[in-house]
């Protein structure tokens, strides 16, 4: 006699595969590396780039203030995909060839600098007037100002957006497997080919996904409560 949960059990069994997801396994972890450290250098240079574009956008200099506002314009409104295939398929015939893994860095880079840029300067834009002035007074330079006095302040401030642009960052990873970069998708797509179970594979890179976002937002909130303890 056929089991009620018979039908059941085999579309679950079509939709994710539990043995063929374990077997996998190993295969697309193979591209955890790649993901982790595009995120890692994407993240690090739109801090970098994203931190002087905030003073500049900030800056009453026009010649500072509106270029900086024309890249943030430009990058947020954008598709990061477009990048991708510009820096890999395009640069190529100016003279600049990249490596798959470099485009992919670089254009993260430059993207996520934009949304940087703007949750630096609204955590700057915080930090109240008296702050300049007290240090003023007491003889501080402006780079001295913005290094001990402000940032601290502002970093606390920043924090929950900037977790949140690097969790962004760590998804949109997935986007470097058209340009052939071997992270989690394209070892995943590997596997299809050999296969044909799309469902079960792309399912297992989400749980993977998911975890390393948990981690990463339990971070954040690690030095939120050290912050926080400074503050106290």
């Amino acid at each position: 006699m056929i089991s009620p949960t018979f039908f059941l059990e085999m579309e679950l069994d079509k939709l994710f595969n539990p043995r063929l997801a374990w077997e996998s396994l190993p295969t697309v972890l193979e591209g955890l590396p790649y993901t982790i450290a595009i995120s890692l250098a994407g993240m690090a240079i739109g801090l970098f780039l994203g931190f002087f574009l905030s003073l500049g956008r900030s800056s009453s200099a026009f010649y500072l203030r509106w270029p900086s506002r024309l890249y943030i314009s430009f990058m947020r409104g954008t598709p990061i995909l477009v990048f991708l295939f510009l820096l890999y398929f395009g640069f190529p015939f100016i003279g600049i060839s990249m490596s798959a893994v470099t485009s992919a860095v670089v254009a993260f880079g430059l993207n996520s600098a934009a949304y940087n840029a703007e949750i630096i300067r609204a955590s700057l834009k915080s930090v109240s007037n008296g702050q300049w002035e007290a240090s003023r007074a007491l003889g501080l330079s402006y780079w001295q100002t913005v290094r001990f006095v402000i940032v601290p302040q502002a970093t606390r401030i920043a924090l929950p957006p900037l977790t949140n642009v690097m969790l962004d960052l760590v998804k949109a990873t997935s986007l470097a497997a058209i340009i052939s970069v071997p992270e989690m998708i394209q070892h995943a797509k590997i596997v299809i080919g050999r296969t044909g179970d799309a469902m079960t594979l792309y399912l297992l890179v989400a749980f993977i996904y998911w975890p390393l976002c948990i981690i990463i937002a339990t971070f954040q909130e690690r030095l939120e409560a050290r912050y926080d303890f400074h503050k106290k």
